[in-house]
């Protein structure tokens, strides 16, 4: 960071992160330009619920709910605006932290992988969060003059910039706490400088902000004629929208209110509004977004809902109200039951909270359940951006296991397509007669699972099989073992027995051919040694002369390849080698007298054996000089 400074002024470089912001949000969203003040006037009641907070510890610092409130003031003239709060302000630290930096981890990474049709797409600016800079869509320059409600007016803070590579900061007297920011307005920005859009705006995006907004407007007479005064006028409700009956609330104001509590740029997918009174009094708003934040995945990703208690702000982010794998629900709780004092240590053990935490989990179950239920397409735009967070939930909210995989996508065999997209109820719905086995194959790709040659029986008995490409499928299926009373069966374990589908001629007519080629089976295992745990005879193969199993209760090929990527040691897999007697290079190695050669061959439908299992092999060279030599010789 570059940095010059005077006694009071300072020059300071921004983040590179932010100023891949900044070019971002000036160049993509000049279609949206007003939502920069829904943005500021959201960041201005944030600080207001901010200093409620820190005054149930220390009342000197403000009483009553009477003068809090944002302003809105332009100056045509001078081509200003001025939105104006009296919050809980920042400090010299809290300014360079808040409006220098992109205070989130792996940010930088994420912005050097943007491609430039990505850095052109403003639905990835609502993913920050970070709304402040949306000033910079209508202004060439900006102004903050903030002052904390814990120093002297002599230590308030300005903070000036063009939004380009640098801003300045100095030391500023301020008789007031809370903090101004004054817009230089561009050219196209002027249409802002007008009573009449300033109160179009404040009705549109901030009717439910939970504290009046006023505008600075000239006083009439009772003729209408302006007498040269000027008055504050208040133009919303300032009324918390969850406190309001659902019946009174429009769709656009839930909408709008969405994107106030989670600063996102899209509307929400669907939400749940709903008051409770019994045993726990509580309201809960609860929204569902349309796009995964980029950092979902990321373990350092805030998540939670903010609290509310008796309608004062607890704090943001509070993910005691809702589990891991719902992490991308938004929205809020506003409990009568919980003290004001409540600290994240408190809410982690208390019964108040679980009981909420259950409540608001079987909501947001009951929301996703009606929408898969109602809108195929809309749970499928779901499900692309959140069904990988969605499979950690059996493993992690056991008493809703069933719903959750009741939710869960998948591909299979009957669609002939990668998109995730059949149900577990459609496949037992499909399910053959006489089969009580939910059939899935685990693969590193659907182009993998969809080849694999243990698909090749079900394929000729018509049998659907649930195909699994994710690496999270493999760890899933270790907490997910029945759905509606049926069982899972991996179809790569040794266990698998189709034997209900088969008539009583073709069992005995597999039961010879296995008794025939016992001794090639028993020479392939005196060959191979330890290398494998068994050969054995299958007729589950068509065109595949060999495959690779493992024990029913041995770790599976996908599971230690999990364990591998995430740094950890996996037990060895011994596989079972299985031929197929009906195939032409099977019956070639079994009538070769001469040993060599017949070690070649087994090294050769081992080799690709491991290869469409694992795609890699323990030797390859020695796989590579079998077929050379077998070639060589044909």
């Amino acid at each position: 960071m570059s940095e010059t400074a005077t006694k009071n002024k300072e020059t300071r470089g921004f983040q590179s992160e932010v100023k891949q912001l900044l070019h971002l949000m000036i160049h993509s969203l000049y279609s949206n330009k007003e939502i920069f003040l829904r943005e500021l006037i959201s960041n201005a009641s944030d600080a207001a619920d901010k200093l409620r907070f820190q005054a149930l510890s220390n009342s000197d610092l403000y009483q009553g709910d009477a003068d809090l409130a944002v302003k809105l003031s332009f100056d045509a003239e001078a081509n200003t605006l001025t939105i104006s709060d009296n919050g809980i302000g920042m400090t010299r630290e809290a300014v360079i932290e808040n409006l220098g930096t992109i205070a989130k981890s792996g940010t930088k990474e994420f912005f050097a992988n943007l491609s430039d049709d990505q850095m052109k797409d403003s639905q990835l600016i609502g993913q920050f969060g970070v709304g402040f800079y949306s000033a910079f869509i209508v202004a060439d320059s900006v102004t903050v003059r903030t002052r904390s409600v814990d120093v002297s007016a002599d230590e308030g803070v300005q903070w000036q910039s063009h939004g380009e590579g640098d801003y300045t900061l100095e030391s500023v007297h301020k008789e007031t706490r809370g903090t101004d920011i004054v817009l230089h307005m561009k050219d196209d920005g002027k249409e802002f400088l007008s009573e009449w859009r300033l109160k179009e705006l404040v009705s549109k995006y901030s009717d439910h902000i939970g504290i009046p907004v006023y505008i600075l407007v000239k006083k009439k007479d009772e003729e209408g004629k302006e007498t040269g005064e000027t008055e504050w006028e208040k133009i919303n409700k300032a009324e918390a929208l969850w406190t309001r009956s659902k019946s009174d609330i429009s769709e656009d104001e839930y909408q709008e209110f969405y994107k106030h509590v989670s600063h996102d740029f899209a509307d929400p997918l669907a939400w749940s509004h709903n008051k409770v009174e019994g045993k726990n009094d509580y309201t809960s708003l609860l929204y569902i977004p349309s796009k995964a934040p980029w950092d979902m995945m990321n373990r350092d990703h805030k998540r939670g809902l903010k609290l509310y208690v008796q309608r004062v702000f607890i704090m943001d982010d509070a993910e005691q109200f809702m589990p891991s794998y719902l992490r991308f629900v938004k929205g809020l709780i506003d409990s009568n039951d919980l003290p004001l004092n409540v600290s994240r240590e408190i809410l982690q053990d208390n019964k108040v909270t679980q009981s909420l935490r259950n409540a608001c989990t079987k909501r947001v179950l009951t929301m996703l359940e009606r929408m898969a239920n109602s809108d195929e397409e809309k749970y499928h735009s779901f499900w692309k951006e959140f069904g990988l967070v969605m499979k950690e939930g059996p493993a992690e909210d056991f008493s809703n296991k069933e719903k959750v995989a009741g939710l869960l996508r998948f591909a299979s065999t009957h669609t002939d397509s990668s998109e995730q997209n059949v149900s577990l109820k459609s496949y037992i719905e499909r399910m053959k007669e006489g089969q009580d086995k939910i059939y899935y194959l685990t693969a590193d790709s659907y182009a993998a699972a969809k080849n694999s040659p243990h698909l090749e029986q079900f394929k000729s008995k018509g049998i659907e099989v649930v195909l699994m490409y994710d690496r999270i499928d493999e760890w899933l299926m270790n907490y997910l073992t029945e759905f509606d009373g049926k069982s899972f069966q991996s179809i790569t374990k040794a266990g698998l027995d189709l034997g209900q589908f088969e008539d009583d001629a073709e069992k005995e007519k597999h039961k010879e051919a296995e008794e025939a080629f016992k001794s090639v089976v028993e020479r392939t295992k005196s060959y191979l040694g330890d290398r494998v745990k068994e050969v054995r005879t299958t007729f589950k193969l068509a065109s595949t002369p060999a495959v690779v199993v493992t024990d029913d209760h041995e770790i599976g090929t996908q599971m230690a390849k999990l364990l591998e990527a995430a740094g950890q040691a996996a037990p060895d897999v011994k596989y079972i080698l299985e031929l197929n007697p009906d195939h032409q290079l099977v019956q070639k190695m079994a009538d070769e007298p001469d040993e060599e050669v017949f070690g070649r061959w087994v090294e050769m439908l081992l080799g690709q054996a491991m290869l469409a299992e694992r795609g890699a092999m323990e030797d390859p060279a020695q796989f590579l000089k079998a077929i050379n030599q077998l070639l060589a010789k044909n």
